[in-house]
């Protein structure tokens, strides 16, 4: 059989492939990669007929891997992680810390007055200045999902719970209640019942919990922190808020813990894949990261 050994040309397909299968598709990718539909396709035409296999269907029906795809991605997205490796570790042997540092956080973490995620970005920059961080800020699933696809080395997120596949590193709490508008909230008024106004659902194991087990009433279904508190201001309904973040926006919409509200709290942790090696850089800013939040 011919050995087919992978040349520079198609390890550069390769990452054009590993992008458009992360993007889900050619769309995003092309704003990632500034590159052409035409010539995203061209490089993975060019990977499938090097491997002999369809890697991913695309057409109007939308972007989707097939089984060859899916490992095909999954080797690729390890080798490609070795070949960045080279340059850093080399480095290190000479006491110089270098190589990208990839990190994905939830949103609105820094109004926690517990946080410490810049200072320890900005010690790192002093001692490291050749460690290139990269921040992207997703909800909870997509964190992980992140984390298990190694698109990011440390996720940051809330830990509802220990998942075995990943270490969990607590940095601090972060407290959830049920907050509403009293100044518009007239239903609460009128009945003098606190459950009176639905609860702002979006797909969390809080809110979940808070309407399996608290007697509200489920309400209109929106995506992230920001929505809840949106509707929450119209003052027809009440929804689940860190109190930290719904600390900052008190001060204009007079936003108040409702009475006889349920909370929740639950650690805020660094969280890295178990079986994934760190970096030094990954490994030099968690050391930093913990040290801060001492």
């Amino acid at each position: 059989m011919k050995k087919m050994d992978l040349n520079e040309r198609d390890l550069r397909s390769l990452r054009v492939f590993c992008a458009a299968a992360q993007a889900s598709g050619f769309a995003a990718a092309e704003r990632a990669l500034s590159m052409s539909k035409a010539s995203i396709s061209r490089h993975i035409n060019e990977v499938e007929a090097r491997l002999g296999v369809k890697l991913c269907e695309r057409g109007p029906g939308g972007f989707q891997l097939t089984e060859g795809g899916e490992v095909a991605l999954r080797v690729a997205l390890q080798a490609l992680e070795a070949l960045e490796r080279i340059k850093p570790e080399v480095d290190a042997v000479r006491g110089v810390l270098s190589g990208p540092l990839l990190l994905g956080t939830s949103e609105h973490v820094m109004t926690h007055e517990g946080c410490r995620i810049s200072e320890a970005l900005g010690e790192l920059h002093r001692i490291a200045p050749l460690v290139r961080p990269t921040l992207c800020v997703m909800n909870f699933s997509d964190l992980g999902a992140a984390l298990t696809d190694r698109r990011v080395q440390i996720a940051i997120r809330c830990a509802y719970k220990r998942i075995r596949a990943f270490r969990h590193y607590p940095l601090f709490t972060e407290t959830h209640r049920v907050f509403y508008r009293p100044a518009t909230a007239g239903e609460i008024r009128a009945h003098g019942d606190t459950r009176a106004l639905p609860l702002v659902y979006r797909p969390h194991p809080f809110v979940e919990d808070a309407l399996a087990t608290q007697g509200f009433v489920q309400g209109l279904e929106v995506s992230g922190l920001e929505a809840v508190a949106m509707m929450v201001a119209t003052g027809r309904y009440v929804g689940l808020l860190p109190e930290h973040y719904a600390a900052q926006l008190s001060p204009r919409y007079e936003f108040a813990v409702l009475p006889e509200s349920p909370f929740y709290s639950m650690p805020f942790c660094a969280i890295v894949e178990e079986v994934r090696p760190l970096t030094r850089a990954a490994e030099a800013f968690l050391n930093l990261l913990l040290e801060a939040h001492r």
